[in-house]
């Protein structure tokens, strides 16, 4: 069988012995010919669903054109996405890589250059507690992940931590040595964390009156998640650097370091990738991004967002679920106790695949074209396995 060859593979990620060997917008096939409703969707990274015809037929066309000519030459796919990209968040500059981890290290480069120039080598970035940029050792070290606390010393200095949603908190961080303030605008890992309103406003006035950049990590919440192109534009703020990921490429590794003119200070050799902006995967972020801007798209994403969160609610108290918060298709479910991990186990022995970020918290990502019958589907799913548990 595919799966007694695992013993191959490094293990930092439990997984049920099951092979997924193929999918198809919301649901997914394993080796035994079983299905499953996804509702993870590769932890919101699949915008458009499993294998869409979009991102076939991108993939299609550009690899019998041109695949790779390496980052030392421009090709037209980048150009166009990076124009964009630029056009849709109303910033200047845009840099391609192939995770968020890396376009968030990317960020905290850009942050720390801007410091030698503008803020006499300030370096220091305010994050916050709980918060999830990536698994480099910088992006680690940024992160208030508690499970990361003390993983891989020394820890990469740097990075003051404050409490989420706590601006004045952010206000008492900053002093000469820092640089720039870093959020995600929801906190997806821990939990579907939706700051009140204003919150990122507040930030933004902080970071003015300091003169220190103003950056958000969007990997997870960029490009339509949850129900605008990019989630800081409910709050009409601008910022001066965005990180993407995830949906940015629809299931194929593309990320991308978004910069304001202000930000935008890095020379030739200081960032770059053998694989950044290739063609192949520059397409697929086109064919992603033309998609999710068509009239009425990002529409449906809020409307289908509230469905899911009305439905979550209302299998109420005796389910187990005592509140639901979230914002489009970033939804999430908190328990009356810490059974979430079981409550996903089960779930996925009846064919819904959903996710577990927090011991009583469950999280549900479906693709951003998901369908009123599969998220009632989900929800009749879902009823059963919390009745039982």
């Amino acid at each position: 069988m595919l799966i007694e060859q695992k013993r191959h593979l490094l293990n930092p990620v439990a997984r049920p012995d099951r092979v997924m060997v193929r999918g198809k917008g919301s649901e997914l096939w394993d080796d035994a010919g079983r299905r499953y409703l996804d509702f993870v969707q590769g932890w919101a990274v699949n915008a458009l669903g499993h294998c869409p015809d979009e991102i076939a037929g991108a993939l299609a066309r550009q690899s019998t054109t041109l695949v790779n000519a390496s980052p030392a030459y421009h090709n037209e796919c980048e150009l166009a996405l990076a124009s964009r990209v630029a056009a849709l968040s109303s910033m200047s500059r845009v840099f391609f890589c192939n995770s968020g981890a890396e376009a968030n290290e990317g960020a905290i480069k850009l942050a720390r250059k801007w410091g030698t120039l503008h803020r006499d080598g300030a370096y220091e970035i305010v994050t916050a507690v709980n918060s999830f940029h990536g698994r480099t050792l910088a992006t680690m070290a940024a992160s208030g992940k508690p499970a990361f606390e003390g993983l891989f010393p020394p820890a990469m200095p740097g990075f003051v931590k404050v409490p989420f949603g706590d601006a004045d908190a952010v206000r008492r961080a900053i002093h000469s040595k820092t640089v720039a303030i870093l959020v995600e605008p929801i906190q997806g890992e821990a939990g579907v964390v939706v700051p009140e309103a204003g919150y990122l406003g507040k930030l933004r006035e902080i970071a003015d009156a300091h003169d220190v950049l103003f950056m958000v990590d969007e990997v997870q919440t960029g490009i339509g998640r949850t129900g605008t192109m990019f989630a800081h534009q409910h709050d009409r703020v601008a910022v001066d650097v965005m990180t993407l990921g995830k949906g940015l490429g629809g299931g194929v590794p593309l990320a991308a370091t978004v910069a304001s003119e202000r930000a935008s200070c890095f020379s030739p050799g200081e960032q770059g990738g053998t694989f950044n902006g290739n063609p192949l995967m520059t397409a697929v972020g086109l064919a992603v991004v033309d998609a999710v801007a068509k009239p009425g798209f990002l529409e449906s994403v809020r409307t289908h967002g509230e469905l899911l969160r009305e439905s979550l609610a209302s299998l109420g108290a005796q389910s187990g679920i005592v509140e639901v918060r979230g914002r489009g298709l970033l939804v999430a479910a908190r328990l009356d106790m810490a059974r979430a991990e079981s409550v996903r186990d089960a779930a996925f022995e009846r064919g819904l695949l959903i996710n577990a970020p927090r011991p009583d918290t469950l999280r549900f990502m479906p693709a951003l074209n998901v369908t009123e019958l599969e998220i009632a589907e989900m929800i009749d799913v879902l009823a059963r396995v919390l009745a039982e548990r």
